[in-house]
């Protein structure tokens, strides 16, 4: 059995310097503040949808597609006019989650590196935060389809 080291009176007061100065845990306000934005921005969408079923009477496929055009345009612009970043400072993570979330990721730095061109600068970092996610959400889909067709075989 290991002995336990006594602190020196010299190390108590430093742990409690640190104790005081470190902040304290948001955990629980910030999943309240992620639940309440990301509901808010997925009842958004839901609205969207049911103006596109009931009002413009598209079918399922159209109805699906409206929708996301529509929220993809709505976090798009919301980024170009800066609130996207203002409602992701109070949300956190709710507002990552969502479609619109997407739609920020490759607008922003889009938005970041237009001064340096539109060909090396906007066109080429506009899929640096949304690349990575393309990229194993499109191969782990493969994989998952190559798995599932060699298992029905």
């Amino acid at each position: 059995m290991a002995n336990k080291q006594q602190k020196t009176p010299e190390q108590r007061r430093y742990q409690q310097r640190v104790n005081e100065k470190m902040p304290r845990s948001k955990t629980l306000s910030q999943c309240i503040r992620a639940f309440i934005s990301g509901g808010i921005i997925c009842s958004i969408g839901q609205l969207v949808h049911d103006i596109g079923e009931k009002w413009l009477m598209l079918d399922e496929k159209g109805v699906a597609a409206f929708t996301a055009i529509i929220m993809v345009f709505l976090g798009a612009s919301l980024t170009g006019l800066g609130v996207y970043d203002k409602i992701g400072s109070w949300s956190g993570a709710g507002s990552i989650v969502p479609i619109t979330g997407f739609a920020n990721s490759i607008v922003s730095p889009a938005m970041e590196f237009k001064r340096e061109g539109f060909v090396t600068g906007t066109a080429a970092k506009m899929f640096v935060i949304a690349g990575p996610v393309l990229v194993y959400g499109i191969g782990s889909s493969v994989i998952v389809g190559l798995i599932y067709a060699l298992l029905r075989a």
